[in-house]
């Protein structure tokens, strides 16, 4: 798979607020937070980086940059997804950007998103259940066909297009603009994330293009604040190094990030 691959997690960020939707769910966050990233940068097994980056890192993170062998990450992944211990979801950032999220954070937001449905007295919300036990139990891809979806969703119940409606509503499912009997799978309020996504990639790019030789300390970069992302610097750096725009390298003070193409 020659994708990027990013985590999905929680949010702790200053737009803690804005995004309520995201919690912690780890009482690890605050002792991770604490490691730089030059600590630990690389892991040796995927599903151990998960669960760090899951700790430690808000929302979303790059797990091609924390693991040298991404051929193994490759089959990782795909062992993980048949355990149904996790999901996989293209984001619609305008690059090859896939996301992952462990399965039991993802039934999390679901829960969340149906809760704010029955205090506004929403109908067709029975659909969430089938949703949980037998699309997402049977369908691993990252997308799926309107027929195939109903003909899940009717192992619970009888199905109306209200049902799916309120799927699309909900933000588990985007109909593809190529084929619009085609779905993307996907995750309640994600726009704000890829927004930041995409201004935090700019901001650190253009800040590093700026410095006469396009580098700088590991341990100095990691703590500055982006202006444009809700998202911390460490995140943006594992994405940018997973992505292969920045690389690292060893010297007698420490690890250096440089910009390896705009």
């Amino acid at each position: 798979m020659n994708k990027k691959i990013t985590e999905l997690e929680p949010s702790t960020s200053r737009k803690r607020a804005r995004d309520e939707d995201f919690e912690p769910e780890s009482e690890d966050v605050d002792n991770s937070r604490s490691l730089s990233l030059e600590e630990n940068l690389t892991f040796s097994d995927t599903l151990m980086a998960l669960q760090m980056m899951r700790a430690q890192f808000p929302r979303i993170e790059k797990l091609y940059s924390s693991l040298k062998d991404r051929t193994q990450v490759d089959r990782d992944l795909e062992s993980l997804q048949r355990d149904r211990l996790l999901r996989i979801f293209k984001l619609n950032s305008g690059q090859d950007d896939h996301a992952i999220m462990f399965i039991e954070d993802y039934i999390n937001q679901i829960e969340r998103v149906v809760r704010r449905m029955e205090e506004k007295k929403q109908k067709y919300l029975i659909v969430f259940e089938w949703f949980k036990l037998h699309v997402l139990q049977s369908k691993l891809a990252t997308s799926i066909g309107h027929q195939e979806l109903w003909s899940l969703l009717s192992l619970g119940g009888k199905v109306k297009e209200e049902h799916i409606s309120q799927l699309i509503t909900a933000g588990l499912l985007i109909r593809q603009l190529i084929d619009p009997n085609m779905y993307w799978f996907s995750i309640p309020n994600i726009g704000s994330v890829l927004k930041g996504l995409s201004q935090g990639r700019k901001e650190l790019l253009s800040f590093l293009n700026r410095r006469k030789y396009k580098e700088m300390m590991l341990v100095s970069l990691e703590k500055k604040r982006l202006q444009f992302s809700p998202m911390d610097m460490r995140f943006h750096l594992r994405d940018l190094i997973g992505s292969g725009h920045l690389k690292t390298f060893q010297t007698p003070t420490g690890l250096v990030v440089r910009i390896t193409k705009d």
